[in-house]
Formats: C-alpha cells, sequence, structure tokens
C-alpha cells in the first residue's frame, strides 16, 4: 500500500486505505504500508491508529515539504472570514501569496507531495527488497502517489492497481489551489496517462466515475480493468455507536429539529443551500425558523465560514465545531434529526458521492440530501428516510423542515420519529426491505481483494473472509431504518 494519507493523519481520505488495510487479512491479504513520516496535511486523528492490524508492517519515509501552517499561509483559502487587510498591505500581502502559489504550483508537478518522491522511492524499494509483496496498490490524491507507485512497480515489475478516492481532473477543476496554466493540466495529463499504461487495475469511488476513468485508460492506450468500490461504513463504528449513544440533545434543546453536517465545507460541498433555506425561513416564517438548530462539524474555506455568517443575529441556532475525530463525528450524526447531504450543482457533480453518504445510511437517521441528479440521487432513490432536494429549490426544501417542525416540535411528537417522517412527507420513501448493508466495508474489501487475485493469476477462492469476531452486523441490522433508535430525541 503506499498511501500519503494514513493514520495518524485525519480526514475522510485516511478512512478508505485505513479500512482496506484492517479488513484486507480476512481475505488473505497482509498489507505493508508506504506513507509520510510527515505529513503535511491540515488535521490528525490519533484514534485511527487502533484500527490498523499489529502484524501490519509500515514503513514512514520524510518528505521535504514544508509544514501545512505555512502552506496555508500562502493557499487560496488561507483567510478566514472575517479578517481582511485594507490599503497597500492587503494589495501587497496578497500580490506576494498570489506570486507564491502560482510559482509553487508550476514547479510542484503533480502536487506538492512530490517532495516525498526521492524518500519515498528509496524506502519503497528497500521495504520491496526486505519481504516479498504480490502487488502494489496505490491511492490518491495527493496524485503524485500514483507516480510514486508507478516507478515503483516499474522497477518491481510487480502488477500496480490504482485507488481514484478522487478524479484527477476533477480535483484539479474545483480544489481550491487548483492548477490553472495550460502547461500543468498538458504536463498533469501525460502524468495520468503514463500511469495509466504502468497500471493493470483501477478503483473508482463511484459507477459514473469508474465509466470516466475507463475512457481516459482506453485513450491512454492501458488494458487496465477500471471498476467501482465505493466508500462505505464500518459496521464496527456503528455498533460502537448504538452501545455508547447518548443523548444530544439536552432539555433546552429538544423543541429544536436538529440539522447536522459532518464533513469537508467547500465550494463542491456548498453550504449555500441550506443557509439559503434559512434565511427565507426567517423572512416568512420566524416561528419556524427559531426551531432549527444547524450543526457544522468539519474543516471549511473561509468562503463557507463567511457563508454562515450570514446567520448571524436570525432565530436559527448555529452551531459549529473544527475537525472532530471519527467518534465525536459519528455521535454528531447520530443526534442529528436531519442530516444534511450536500453536492453542488457544478459539472461533473454528478459523478461524486461524499464519503460521508455511507454513514449516513448506517446510521439511519432522516438525511436531507440536496444534490443535483447524478449518482448520490440513484443511490438515495429507494431509501426509505431520505427526502431528496436539487440545490435550487429553496421553496421545497423549507416546506420540508416547516412540517417537520410543525410536526415532531410544535406538535409534540418524537424527534427522529421515522414513523411520523414516512407519513407525513412524500419527498421520503417507504421502502421497508431497504439495506445499507452492501456498503459495508468488509464487503467493498472483498471487491479490492477480488481485484488484486485477478491482476496476480491468483484464484478468487484464496479470498475467503474469517468468521465474524463481534456482533457488530447483528446490531447494525437489528436497528430497522423505520424504527427510532432510542425515545424521544436521544438516539
Amino acid at each position: 500500500m503506499v498511501a500519503y494519507v494514513f493514520p495518524p493523519a485525519g480526514g475522510a481520505g485516511v478512512q478508505r486505505v485505513t479500512k482496506f488495510v484492517k479488513y484486507l487479512p480476512e481475505f488473505g491479504w497482509e498489507c505493508s504500508v508506504l506513507t509520510v513520516a510527515n505529513p503535511s496535511v491540515p488535521v490528525f486523528d490519533e484514534t485511527l491508529l487502533s484500527e490498523i492490524p499489529e502484524q501490519t508492517l509500515v514503513r514512514r519515509a520524510r518528505t521535504f515539504e514544508p509544514g501545512y501552517a505555512l502552506k496555508n499561509v500562502v493557499s487560496a483559502g488561507a483567510n478566514t472570514a472575517g479578517q481582511k487587510r485594507s490599503g497597500l498591505l492587503s494589495l501587497s500581502t496578497g500580490w506576494l501569496k498570489h506570486t507564491i502559489r502560482n510559482i509553487g504550483n508550476a514547479i510542484l508537478q503533480p502536487d506538492a507531495q512530490i517532495l516525498w518522491y526521492p524518500t519515498a522511492i528509496r524506502t519503497g524499494l528497500r521495504l520491496l527488497a526486505e519481504q516479498q509483496h504480490d502487488a502494489i496498490f496505490v491511492t490518491a490524491p495527493p496524485f503524485s502517489a500514483f507516480v510514486i507507485g508507478a516507478e515503483l512497480s516499474r522497477r518491481s515489475g510487480l502488477p500496480l492497481v490504482i485507488d481514484y478516492r478522487d478524479e484527477w481532473g476533477i480535483s484539479n477543476r474545483y480544489q481550491e489551489n487548483r492548477q490553472k496554466s495550460g502547461v500543468s493540466h498538458w504536463l498533469q495529463g501525460r502524468m495520468q496517462r503514463r500511469v495509466l499504461r504502468q497500471t493493470s487495475a483501477v478503483a473508482a469511488t463511484t459507477r459514473r466515475s469508474a465509466d470516466s476513468l475507463r475512457k481516459i485508460a482506453r485513450a491512454a492506450n492501458s488494458s487496465a480493468t477500471v471498476v467501482p468500490i465505493y466508500n462505505g461504513f464500518d459496521a464496527a463504528d456503528c455498533a460502537d455507536s448504538m452501545r455508547s449513544a447518548s443523548s444530544q440533545h439536552d432539555e433546552s434543546t429538544r423543541d429544536r429539529l436538529r440539522l447536522a453536517y459532518v464533513g469537508t465545507l467547500w465550494n463542491l460541498t456548498s453550504i449555500e443551500p441550506i443557509v439559503a433555506v434559512l434565511l427565507h425561513l426567517t423572512e416568512t416564517t420566524p416561528e419556524i425558523a427559531e426551531r432549527i438548530e444547524l450543526v457544522v462539524a468539519g474543516r471549511r474555506t473561509a468562503e463557507q465560514d463567511a457563508i454562515l455568517d450570514r446567520l448571524n443575529g436570525t432565530p436559527c441556532r448555529l452551531l459549529r465545531e473544527g475537525y472532530v475525530d471519527h467518534a465525536r463525528a459519528i455521535e454528531i450524526m447520530r443526534s442529528a434529526d436531519a442530516q444534511c447531504l450536500l453536492l453542488s450543482d457544478v459539472s461533473e457533480a454528478e459523478r461524486v458521492v461524499p464519503a460521508k453518504t455511507f454513514e449516513y445510511l448506517a446510521l439511519q437517521r432522516p438525511i436531507l440530501s440536496v444534490v443535483p441528479p447524478g449518482e448520490v440521487s440513484e443511490i438515495l432513490s429507494d431509501c426509505p428516510f431520505a427526502a431528496s432536494f436539487v440545490p435550487g429549490d429553496v421553496a421545497g426544501i423549507a416546506a420540508y423542515l416547516q412540517r417537520r417542525v410543525e410536526t415532531e416540535c410544535l406538535a409534540g411528537l418524537p424527534l427522529n420519529d421515522f414513523g411520523s417522517v414516512a407519513d407525513c412527507f412524500d419527498t421520503v420513501n417507504d421502502n421497508s426491505k431497504w439495506s445499507a448493508t452492501r456498503f459495508e466495508r468488509r464487503q467493498l474489501t472483498r471487491e479490492l481483494a477480488d481485484i488484486l487475485n485477478a491482476v496476480c493469476g491468483f484464484p478468487a477462492a484464496v479470498a475467503q473472509p474469517s468468521p465474524p469476531s463481534t456482533d457488530e452486523m447483528v446490531e447494525y441490522e437489528t436497528a430497522s431504518p423505520l424504527t427510532p433508535v432510542g425515545t424521544g430525541g436521544a438516539p
């Protein structure tokens, strides 16, 4: 495994590779990991280290990147909301940051993490010589990891499997510090094609993304197999949450409908539609707006914080938290009367499925989905506790929230009562046979094991899961999606 983002680094991207490493031994695959010793990342989550099996061999190579704090000073979204300078100081500081950022983007291709390349190659080759391996698996972004994995594959002769957590092109179009020059796009396109020609198999996080990458691979004259492996949820995490669940609604807030968003807020997952609806309710029915609480947890760009600032002075209650560890994230999700699932109405968003989608599904709390038509809406199409809207439907979302407030807060019915939700809203599906188990991490890891077996020419029988050692799936499955867990506002 070659993974720049790996515990103790935190964030949604770390979850995918961590769970693969956790569950692959059940399917006949032991893992060693090549990662970075001094990751230049925004957040850390030490709790994720407990997910890594004891027998996993981890080698950490130092990178020559500056620390994240220094990189953030010159990043496109560095200034937090409200921190504005004026006059010549603002102009000179902005010009300097812009110049430094552009120079760095032009030189460091495909990304700043290419400064990890020299030590990663040396450490990776030593690891391959130290212990026999059968395949190399690389997850990205950062996409420089693909370049490293392709070189290790070329030198060792081992088959290469690459995992696109995000598409290379989409990342460059929407990330805050995206490459803008034509030369950068040409150079990175060439890099991607070279990697694909070295690759035996490609994993993508959605079906639509797999279709897009399949076309790119064929155009690069690559014979790689391209398959989707969704992000998912770990039943063990959900079972732990159910065992230790406690109310997130104290007596002072139980008369409010709690909306919760957990994850990164940026231009691809903007909070703008939710804020627009809450401002609309403030103007039209302030008595409804004062019964709504919005909890936002996770990293946010300055632009997204500025959007949230528009709720200051309204009767809605706004609670903001920064990045939280995974256990706390699940607590917040479980406390929600409506989990907000957001995706901006921009080009190519139909191929994106936010990673938190699957934990939202697993926790079986009502989902308020505000996404354009695409793969997310297809996944939620038969979910019995999901209410789906397009981002511009302010009136429809406002009506949904108003009816829930009137039904569950003003009428005194229990919060999180799925029965009342299904009965009262046409936008919520009613399908008692629906199940999220197809998105469980253990099952998804089986799909990766199948790919590894195929590229190595091993029989599928090699990948046989060990019997579950805990009752997490039993506990997860006994929580019916139309039956509230706990009573009242206490999940």
